[in-house]
């Protein structure tokens, strides 16, 4: 685990990215199936998976914290398509 005063290297901080999409696709998808499964237990074992997952972002999010660089937020955005 990371003191106060330490921080993740590049490839570190990457990883890490990569395995904060990674949960959230997975409770993405968690959440979709929810709504096409019949069975009150394999639901619950969804739900159960959900909130455990989501629990392991925010933890992972706070390590990602610790990334010694950050990207910078582009000026120009682009019109999102409303239609």
């Amino acid at each position: 685990m990371l003191n106060e005063q330490q921080s993740l290297a590049a490839h570190e901080a990457i990883e890490l990215h990569e395995a904060i999409n990674f949960k959230t696709l997975c409770v993405a998808k968690s959440k979709l199936m929810q709504g096409l499964v019949f069975d009150q237990e394999l639901k619950a074992l969804m739900e159960k998976d959900v909130v455990q997952s989501i629990q392991a972002i925010t933890e992972l999010q706070a390590v990602y914290a610790k990334a010694p660089f950050q990207m910078p937020i582009r000026e120009y955005r682009p019109t999102p398509i409303l239609n």
